[in-house]
């Protein structure tokens, strides 16, 4: 099967959630993450009744949901007036791009002692506010064994991250190696003061500048998965 890196999982969603209802986006990712785990055993993905995707081996038993991961803060009563400034062509585009399958991950789905998943956390919590970027610093820490906002999130998947080894296998596995630098420096796409600034945009300017950003790392992304030899 060849992945479309244009397609928008709106369109077969039929107005619902794409990162459940999009019968694309499920097939997109049960390609791309069943294949070995940076220690080479496999990591073979398949449906599940009542889940998204599970992973059953003596790894262990995973669920996985899917997220949209690039946050466009177009349905935010607090960032409306930044969005309204764009022009509409842009916004239209941005938005499209963002449900591209470059703007896609999965995480684990399961509740775990009924508490919140990572989805429904870097989504509530304000320091992080759905943004990928401040999610991977979260997962960078969990992987050095310091804080973050989404410390007692991510511990409860310890398992789940363990089988990528260290931060660097994570990166590659799920291929998010075009939002860092030659030394794993993160490419934020707002200015980063250690989670002491507001996650939201604060100016127009900020705003313009996080959707560039965000736009370079899915069409890199992008073409980093239709390089695949799938």
């Amino acid at each position: 099967m060849v992945i479309d890196i244009s397609f928008d999982f709106r369109t077969d969603a039929m107005g619902r959630d794409p990162d459940k209802y999009s019968p694309t986006l499920k097939r997109y990712h049960r390609l791309l993450w069943s294949k070995p785990l940076p220690s080479g055993v496999p990591f073979e993905l398949s449906d599940a009744p009542g889940r998204y995707l599970q992973h059953r081996s003596n790894l262990g038993e995973f669920f996985l949901t899917s997220d949209s991961v690039i946050q466009t803060f177009t349905r935010l009563k607090k960032t409306e007036a930044l969005f309204v400034q764009i022009p509409k062509a842009e916004n239209k585009a941005f938005l499209s791009l963002a449900y591209t399958i470059g703007g896609m991950i999965v995480f684990p789905g399961n509740r775990v002692g009924g508490m919140n998943t990572i989805n429904v956390d870097r989504g509530f919590n304000a320091a992080i506010c759905d943004r990928l970027d401040l999610t991977l610093e979260c997962i960078r820490r969990h992987y050095e064994r310091r804080g973050s906002p989404l410390q007692s999130t991510l511990a409860r998947y310890a398992d789940f991250f363990a089988l990528f080894n260290d931060f660097n296998g994570y990166v590659s596995f799920f291929l998010l190696d075009d939002l860092f630098d030659d030394d794993l420096g993160l490419k934020y796409f707002m200015p980063f003061d250690d989670f002491h600034t507001s996650a939201y945009p604060k100016d127009l300017v900020t705003y313009k500048e996080y959707q560039r950003r965000s736009i370079d790392f899915i069409e890199a992304r992008n073409h980093r998965i239709q390089q695949l030899n799938i």
